[in-house]
């Protein structure tokens, strides 16, 4: 009995010593990690805890404005109150946007981007579902804030811009940051709901000094993310104002001048290089675009026939017609196969081979010299001095004047034009360059084509006597100012040059010229110039014979209306070029509109008012729109 009691007593201690063990092992184990946690690993997990307790916010920086040469806003930025959706608070998206929809009443459209917006960023990330709230709609929606998790009310930028359609080709617009834009950027900024990039025109040329640096915005949350005070804020830096040097209210003039026409109109100091007015019509609503296009919206912009969303004035490209014709006579001056006494003559065609070119008057202009046959622009005399001149000298000179070489105005979309070599044509074709090909170069037809800007180009490098300026969209603080003629000067005599100007201010102050009609009265403004069509469908033998008159064709098969010109002619200060397309004649469609462009060009007197700096001018926002 004894030893029994002695054996159970042993296994008794045993078990207590294992016990005790187990627990003096387990209360070391947590006492070595209470070390490793508070003393050892101590700063790690203060950090980690800070940043629980911390919420770091990027605060989107404001864009820079955009102002015309006289200070007018051109570009600016206004709130607007938009609805986000945190995904990751609202817990099942479909039935918080279901919610949302008993508010706002959402399109399908709205709800496919929100899902695909929702998908493509974290979870924690807002995305915006509606933008340019009206108050009753924030009202509501603050109201029965219990109720939608994960939705939110925040204040906003968005893009407005006052110049409206006339503006919309130079100032381009914003729109919403692609996936594309995402995936080939590391900015965070491009994250943020409802940030904007520049998508076309200056917007898009300036997008990163105008869209500045992100600042952020220090919270102290709770364990749910609810914000209990704000710790720090850094504003960052926003984007930079910029000047252009477009004077708003020519180019409005411009552009109502053109209103009903699909055309364009370039305007530029001809000493300098200041763009004053680039107009293509028709145009459309840039702050549509920043706001964001319905799909009917879209599909009528897409559709449109008269090509809105096209800048004619860089990127349309056009055989000049007759307003080429001053490079073919500067080149038959230069390379000695013509003086300005010369007289070739005009029967009313010209015949090479088997091939016969025709002038456009019947019947012909008769014996003309250099003067008659650019102030009656007769065919047959070009053809002649193409001819004589070759066709390498012609487009020689064409690119020395700007036709065919990339201009560098400032804003993306710009085309180069073509001014055809044997080079190219081989490249191009695998055939040899033939003579006929040389003659309807020398009046503008052919392969050449040119857009407005370079047209407008080369009359100004023409009318100041042959110095290269260079268009400019964007004013620079060191900017010449025209007085020094800072442009290097081309190789060309300037006798020669002369002589073309005078036969320009013959097409419009001479009672013989194709411009008269059009010409400025007062003399003080008068202008020089030169009409041109361009050909759009080849007449054969069989429609002239018939008679078929052009303005009976279809009118996507007429030809296009072109006059470049320069003012004021005792004095030349500036050029312009307007092209009307399928307006006929330039005489009657295009000399018109140039007329008055520059009539209000010397009006107004851009070169009399140096553009204004940015200094002062701010960086702000404006507040909101008057709801909907």
């Amino acid at each position: 009995m004894q030893k029994r009691d002695t054996d159970r007593y042993k296994l008794f201690t045993r078990r207590v010593a294992l016990v005790a063990g187990g627990k003096v092992l387990l209360l070391s184990a947590l006492a070595g990690r209470l070390y490793q946690l508070q003393v050892l690993e101590s700063s790690k997990y203060a950090t980690l805890a800070e940043d629980n307790r911390i919420n770091m916010r990027l605060l989107p920086p404001t864009r820079g404005l955009i102002f015309d040469r006289n200070g007018e806003a051109l570009a600016v930025n206004r709130q607007n109150y938009r609805v986000l959706l945190v995904s990751e608070r609202s817990g099942n998206t479909e039935a918080a946007l279901d919610r949302l929809d008993h508010i706002l009443g959402l399109t399908e459209a709205e709800r496919k981007r929100v899902a695909r917006e929702v998908q493509r960023n974290r979870s924690f990330v807002p995305v915006v579902v509606r933008e340019n709230l009206a108050w009753d709609e924030v009202a509501q929606i603050e109201f029965n804030a219990p109720d939608l998790p994960g939705i939110s009310i925040d204040v906003g930028e968005s893009r407005d811009y006052p110049g409206g359609e006339p503006m919309s080709h130079v100032l381009g617009y914003v729109a919403a940051v692609t996936e594309r834009e995402q995936q080939e950027s590391s900015d965070p900024v491009l994250t943020l709901p409802g940030f904007r990039t520049g998508k076309k025109g200056i917007e898009k040329a300036l997008d990163m000094p105008l869209r500045g640096r992100a600042g952020n915005l220090q919270l102290e949350v709770n364990s749910v993310g609810r914000v209990i005070r704000e710790l720090a804020r850094d504003e960052g830096q926003p984007g930079t104002n910029h000047v252009l040097t477009i004077d708003a209210g020519l180019q409005r003039f411009a552009y109502e001048r053109l209103q009903g026409e699909s055309g364009a109109v370039a305007v530029m100091d001809i000493h300098n290089g200041d763009v004053l007015a680039l107009a293509s019509t028709p145009g459309f609503d840039p702050t549509a675009f920043a706001r964001g296009l319905t799909q009917a919206e879209w599909e009528n912009l897409r559709d449109n026939p008269l090509g809105p969303l096209n800048n004619k004035a860089i990127s349309g490209q056009y055989p000049p017609g007759s307003t080429f014709k001053m490079i073919t006579a500067l080149a038959g001056l230069e390379a000695g196969v013509i003086t300005p006494a010369t007289r070739l003559p005009c029967a009313g065609s010209v015949t090479l081979g088997d091939t016969k070119f025709h002038c456009w008057l019947r019947g012909g202009h008769g014996s003309v010299d250099l003067n008659l046959a650019l102030a009656q622009s007769c065919d047959c005399y070009f053809y002649e001095v193409a001819r004589r001149a070759g066709m390498d000298k012609v487009a020689e000179i064409a690119l020395r004047y700007g036709i065919g070489a990339e201009l560098g105005v400032g804003i993306p979309g710009e085309k180069t034009g073509l001014v055809p070599t044997r080079q190219w044509k081989q490249a191009t074709f695998g055939q040899g360059w033939q003579q006929g090909e040389t003659l309807i170069l020398g009046i503008g037809q052919g392969y050449i084509l040119a857009t407005p800007l370079q047209l407008a180009v080369m009359a100004a490098r023409l009318s100041n006597g042959g110095f290269a300026v260079v268009p400019r969209l964007l004013r620079e603080a060191n900017a010449p100012d025209g007085k020094s003629k800072p442009y290097p000067k081309l190789k060309t005599s300037p006798e020669h040059i002369r002589h073309v100007l005078a036969g320009m201010d013959a097409v419009t102050n001479s009672q013989r010229g194709t411009g008269y009609g059009a010409r400025i009265v007062d003399p003080e403004m008068a202008m020089a110039g030169k009409t041109g069509t361009s050909q759009v469908k080849r007449i054969t033998q069989a429609e002239r014979d018939a008679g078929n008159k052009r303005a009976e064709l279809p009118w996507h098969l007429r030809h296009h209306a072109l006059f470049v010109a320069f003012a004021p002619v005792g004095n030349p200060r500036y050029a312009c070029a307007v092209i009307v397309e399928h307006g006929g004649g330039g005489a009657k469609a295009a000399a018109p509109v140039a007329r008055d462009v520059l009539v209000e060009t010397q009006k107004r007197d851009p070169s009399a008012t140096p553009p204004r700096q940015v200094a002062g001018m701010g960086s702000g926002t404006l507040p909101a729109r008057e709801p909907r």
